[in-house]
């Protein structure tokens, strides 16, 4: 529930709640008697009460109390402010001589009614009053939980920016260290593939620093990335590790959050690639209309089995809280081990985008 829903949702409840009471303040109007004017004098000042109570329970009680687990002191305050409105009513009745002037009324064709001590009267009190508590209650109840909802919204998005800001300084160290070190040996053998591995480096570099920082990208420019990521990591594989990526021919750019693919195919490469028996990774990311695909599979090896989620920057499990605060409710992720095929598939997939 947005923030202005839930306003409008609290003020609708507090206009109903004394339009109610004005309903019942006004409904001896429709009595065929005429009353005193004492009788309106009392009925102004229940109807005051009753605002103070509404708003005391509302402000006070249900914060101070109710919040801080003390129901038991919660419930015995009620009953006393219920008692005490009964006995404020009592007492109103006494300094106006409201009984007396009510029997009076009454007097006629409507001698069955007594207003004195009526039982009546006094379970109209207490009803009446607890309605009050209880809307105020339930009023004050729902403002905490959405305030609660709202500040753990806040501290997971505070959190999931965090993670974002360790995923790119997790790539920074070790990966551009590699890179840099790989092209540094190339400018001896191939200064074309130097030049072009450099320039692939600054624009990856371009992304990290300058697109990631708006909560969403294209999907054209997170492609790009991959396939950047995909290029210079090629510098530094063995020639029997074969590298696959399909991505859709005609896409349609789509809004997306940043990095959300590459901890998948950062995982890829640090868990399915040997060095020593042939391996391969595929990447395909497919779109269909709003609905986008990213599916990761690679090879899997003993030496690399145990350590298949500790070591994966942010982690599976930490990017999939990134996909659970962004896209509630819209996307599938799958992960699958194949023994037997020594395989393990990531496959990712949103709808609605």
């Amino acid at each position: 529930m947005t923030l202005a829903k839930l306003k409008k949702l609290l003020l609708s409840l507090h206009f109903l709640t004394f339009l109610g009471m004005m309903v019942l303040a006004i409904l001896p109007f429709t009595w065929p008697v005429h009353l005193p004017g004492v009788f309106w004098v009392k009925e102004c000042i229940a109807l005051l009460c009753w605002a103070g109570l509404f708003y005391l329970n509302l402000y006070v009680l249900v914060p101070r109390i109710l919040y801080n687990g003390r129901g038991l002191l919660f419930v015995l305050t009620i009953f006393i402010g219920v008692l005490i409105m009964v006995l404020f009513n009592r007492a109103i009745d006494a300094i106006f001589n409201v009984p007396a002037l009510m029997e009076k009324v009454f007097d006629g064709t409507h001698r069955h009614i007594i207003y004195k001590n009526s039982p009546a009267v006094n379970s109209g009190i207490i009803v009446i009053t607890m309605i009050i508590f209880g809307i105020s209650s339930i009023i004050g109840i729902t403002k905490k939980l959405n305030a609660d909802k709202a500040n753990g919204q806040n501290a997971e998005k505070e959190k999931v920016s965090t993670e974002l800001a360790f995923l790119k300084a997790q790539i920074n160290p070790h990966f551009f260290f590699n890179i840099l070190h790989t092209i540094y040996a190339l400018t001896d053998t191939n200064i074309k593939s130097a030049r072009e591995s450099i320039y692939t480096l600054s624009h990856m570099m371009r992304y990290v620093l300058y697109d990631t920082k708006n909560d969403f990208t294209t999907l054209e420019k997170e492609i790009e990335f991959v396939q950047d990521y995909i290029n210079l990591m090629q510098l530094r594989l063995p020639d029997q590790v074969q590298i696959i990526f399909e991505k859709p021919k005609v896409l349609t750019n789509i809004q997306l959050a940043p990095m959300l693919f590459l901890p998948y195919i950062e995982n890829a490469y640090k868990h399915g690639i040997s060095n020593i028996y042939p391996s391969y990774i595929f990447i395909g990311i497919t779109q269909i209309e709003n609905t986008l695909r990213l599916e990761v599979r690679n090879s899997i090896f003993d030496e690399h089995a145990a350590n298949l989620e500790d070591s994966n920057g942010i982690g599976l499990v930490n990017t999939r809280r990134r996909l659970d605060l962004i896209y509630p409710g819209k996307y599938i992720l799958k992960e699958e081990r194949d023994e037997k095929g020594r395989e393990f598939t990531i496959q990712l997939m949103f709808v609605q985008l």
